[in-house]
Parts: structure tokens; sequence; C-alpha cells
């Protein structure tokens, strides 16, 4: 059989639609799209945060101190720093629905363990590993949350959560 000339035939020609990158470069993008998502949102954090102005196509812009709400608005143009970004919102996204809060957190420690575990992969540890490390430590500290953790049950002890929930609104933590 003979080749078919790629002039006569220039459909038979491949052509890829995506950009594609590895190692070093792709990571440092993905950092990039990271850090950006979560300096956005770490002004928000604890009681003494600051509120975001997100712009939004239509009405009024959104004033929040969510940090959730601040992951989900941005969305970046370089595609790599975007997977970057859209890792972190999944991290937010993923606390706001187990915990109802915290997203904030959440949202900062990513960025540490995404900037450890790229270092440590770019020092030529394995991946696997890493994750392996990672959860081997998350089930480390989610036991012992448990054994430190205590009961709340009266009606003051629950005023006082909702309080700390409502950013020390007392007024709220009582209703």
């Amino acid at each position: 059989m003979r080749p078919v000339s790629r002039a006569l035939a220039p459909h038979l020609t491949r052509s890829y639609a995506k950009d594609v990158k590895f190692g070093a470069d792709a990571r440092a993008l993905m950092l990039q799209g990271v850090d950006l998502l979560t300096d956005a949102v770490a002004v928000t954090m604890g009681p003494k945060g600051r509120t975001v102005i997100i712009e939004q196509s239509w009405g009024s812009p959104k004033v929040t101190k969510d940090g959730v709400t601040v992951a989900k608005s941005i969305e970046l143009k370089n595609k790599f720093q975007n997977i970057g970004a859209r890792l972190v919102q999944d991290v937010a996204n993923n606390t706001n629905e187990e915990a109802g809060d915290g997203t904030t957190t959440a949202t900062v420690l990513a960025r540490a363990v995404a900037k450890e575990g790229f270092d440590t992969i770019s020092k030529g540890a394995n991946p696997v590993e890493i994750r392996r490390g990672v959860m081997l430590a998350v089930e480390t500290v989610i036991n012992e949350l448990k054994r430190l953790s205590k009961p709340v049950t009266t009606p003051e002890e629950i005023a006082q959560v909702a309080t700390i929930s409502a950013n020390g609104d007392v007024e709220i933590g009582l209703t």
C-alpha cells in the first residue's frame, strides 16, 4: 500500500487542538493559577478578613467574605493556570458541601500542599507515593481531631458555635 501525500489528502493530516505541556512547565503554570485564586480567597480569612468585590455579568457587583464564592468566581484566561485554579475551586466546593464552612482555610491549605507536592516532585519524588503520604496524613489528622473534639450539647454551646460561624455576630448566633 502506497502512502497518501498530505498535499493530496490534507484531511488525513493530524492536527491537535490541545496544547499539551509536561513536567516542570505544566506544574509552574498550574501553581500560578493556584496562587492567583488563593491570593484572592485568602484575604477573606478569619473574623478580621476583608470583603471581595466580584464583577457580575448582570446587575450590581457582588460583595462577599465567603471563600467559596470568591473561588467560584475566578476563571483564568491561561488554560494551564485555570487548571490549577479549578483544582483549588474543587477543594473549596468539597469543603463547603461537607462542612458548610472553612473554605478559605481549605483553600490556603490546598495551596501549601500543592506547592510542597510540586516541589517534591521536581526533586524526583514519585507522585503516587506523595499522594499516599498525604492521604495517610489526612487520616491521622482526622483521627486526632475526633479524639480532641468535644460534643456540643447545651444551648449555650450551640449559640457559641453559631456565633463563631456567623463571624462573631452574637445576634445571628442566638437565633
